[in-house]
């Protein structure tokens, strides 16, 4: 296509735009709509995800061993846990650290009772491995491996937590693909709308250029670029002001349930925007390209 024909399906593009000013208002308000939503739905699911992955981290199988068990088996028993598939870190804990922590937890205010146990630790044979997974999914894999090892006596698992977390991962994953599918469908409809307005408009003006030998091309190029001008304004708006309100939302959220600092962590904006940026504004291009490509083409071919 020659730099002239660019030119002028470009200025055409914009020309009907300014045609259907309503319709193009309209188009590029609900589209923004949907994009806003759908950017809303994704920071939140982001976020979510983030948060339930952090606690995935914190989920973690016990290994404890035989009592006579060696140090060197010891040791060996915790590499092979390293190694393994899914396993993100291994911590060991002595019997002496256990101890410490159950005092911690079950005698503070009367540490003077436990001070009975000085030269007997009641927990000399729970010294153990923490095995924290990448994903909780795999704790019953990571389980039965453990479980196979020579020298390992018991491994304890919590399935209610990982069967937890892996459906609550399941189901945002369900959710997310069903509301994208609607707001793609939303949008798609309301630029079709909009180029059937402007073929309609210019009905007799495509008639003639088809009679005297226009191709489809030429034809379709006006409205093709109508749509993409649509979906990038309608893409850009809800981007910039979904950035601005979510630092402030974070901040609000932060100041006014101050306890959460200690319970969950947010994605800094720019973290959220490194996919949602160019997620977006391909989604605006995309619908705005399809709407009006598969529009023009019905009407050519009618």
């Amino acid at each position: 296509m020659r730099i002239s024909t660019i030119a002028y399906s470009t200025k055409q593009g914009f020309k009907n735009i300014g045609r259907n000013k309503v319709f193009s208002i309209a188009s590029i308000a609900t589209m923004s709509a949907c994009i806003f939503l759908f950017g809303l739905f994704y920071s939140i699911v982001l976020n979510f995800n983030y948060i339930v992955q952090k606690a995935e981290e914190g989920v973690a199988i016990t290994v404890f061993f035989d009592e006579e068990t060696e140090q060197s088996r010891i040791d060996e028993i915790g590499d092979e846990l390293r190694n393994c598939d899914g396993v993100l870190r291994v911590n060991f804990v002595s019997a002496d650290e256990a101890w410490d922590t159950f005092q911690s937890d079950y005698f503070e205010g009367v540490e003077d009772l436990a001070e009975g146990f000085i030269d007997d630790n009641p927990l000399a044979g729970s010294a153990n491995y923490e095995v924290y997974m990448a994903d909780v999914s795999l704790q019953g894999d990571v389980v039965n491996f453990a479980e196979n090892l020579d020298g390992v006596r018991e491994v304890r698992r919590s399935d209610v937590v990982a069967k937890t977390l892996t459906s609550v991962n399941k189901l945002i994953g369900y959710i997310s693909i069903a509301i994208i599918i609607i707001l793609l469908a939303v949008s798609v409809f309301l630029i079709n709308n909009t180029v059937t307005m402007g073929i309609t408009v210019r009905h007799e003006e495509i008639a003639i250029m088809k009679y005297i030998g226009a191709k489809d091309g030429f034809v379709r190029a006006p409205f093709v670029i109508e749509g993409l001008v649509i979906g990038v304004i309608g893409a850009l708006i809800p981007l910039g002001l979904l950035y601005f309100m979510y630092g402030r939302a974070v901040e609000y959220v932060m100041e006014k349930f101050s306890l959460l600092k200690n319970i969950m962590e947010f994605l800094p904006a720019a973290e959220v925007y490194r996919t949602l940026l160019p997620v977006g504004i391909v989604l605006g291009v995309g619908i705005g390209f399809l709407g009006s490509f598969f529009t023009i083409r019905k009407h050519l071919n009618a």
